[in-house]
Formats: structure tokens, C-alpha cells, sequence
């Protein structure tokens, strides 16, 4: 999903970013990947592709990013480095809510960090090479 000249940019500012732990985490690139992947596919986390390493480890890095700051942050610094947001058109039809769904906030405020990663989504797909 990410090209090396995309990873090159984003590396640094997700190592600035992110938390230091007792061990360095296992193929960040592919789980950031499948981070960007499942929330611009707007699938399940089990749906996660295989190649881009087990749905668990994405799933547990974003929510524990989320409850960390961290996706605030690096949007923070990526829009400081002046990559501009693509525009996105979503057609209300075709999004329903669930017949529970009445607007109460989720837990750990997750809604906000996957429109985070929505829009980091977005910027990764601004910094591919236009086609002419």
C-alpha cells in the first residue's frame, strides 16, 4: 500500500510520534499499513489482508495510539510538513447507522481516532504519483 518514497516520509514522524515501549514494535511499516488499509476500505479488522500481518496487531496498535494521542499528533505533523488533504465525497445513502446507534460517544473516544486515520489515509493517497 505505502511506496518507499511515501514510507520514507512517514517513518520518522510515526517514530517521533509514537510511544516508546520496552520493545520496538514488530514491522511497523506493515502495521501502520494495515492500519491505513482497513480504515480506507471501511472493513472489519479481521478482514485485514494476511500480508499485511495478523489483524490483532493492527487492531491493538490503533486503539492503543488512540488512547495515547498519537494519531492526533502525527496528523498534527504531517499537515505542519504542508501535505494538503484529498478531497473525499461520501454518498449518505448508502451509510446506515445501526438501529441502536443514537449518538452516545463510543469508549476511549475511538470515533475521533478513526477520522484521524481516515484523513492520514487521505494524505498517503495525496503523496502518490499522479498519473498524467
Amino acid at each position: 500500500m505505502l511506496t518507499d518514497a511515501q514510507w520514507a516520509m512517514l517513518e520518522p514522524l510515526v517514530e517521533q510520534c509514537r510511544p516508546n515501549g520496552k520493545t520496538p514494535p514488530q514491522d511497523l511499516r506493515r502495521t501502520v499499513e494495515a492500519i491505513l488499509w482497513r480504515h480506507e476500505n471501511g472493513a472489519k479488522w479481521r478482514a485485514v489482508p494476511s500480508d499485511l500481518g495478523p489483524w490483532w496487531r493492527a487492531a491493538q496498535t490503533f486503539i492503543r495510539w488512540a488512547r495515547l494521542g498519537v494519531w492526533e499528533r502525527l496528523l498534527s505533523l504531517v499537515q505542519e510538513r504542508g501535505i494538503q488533504l484529498g478531497m473525499t465525497f461520501l454518498d449518505g445513502t448508502s451509510v446506515r447507522a445501526h438501529q441502536k446507534a443514537a449518538g452516545a460517544r463510543r469508549k476511549g473516544a475511538l470515533k475521533l481516532n478513526e477520522t484521524i486515520v481516515k484523513h492520514l489515509a487521505a494524505l498517503v493517497a495525496a503523496m502518490a504519483p499522479r498519473l498524467a
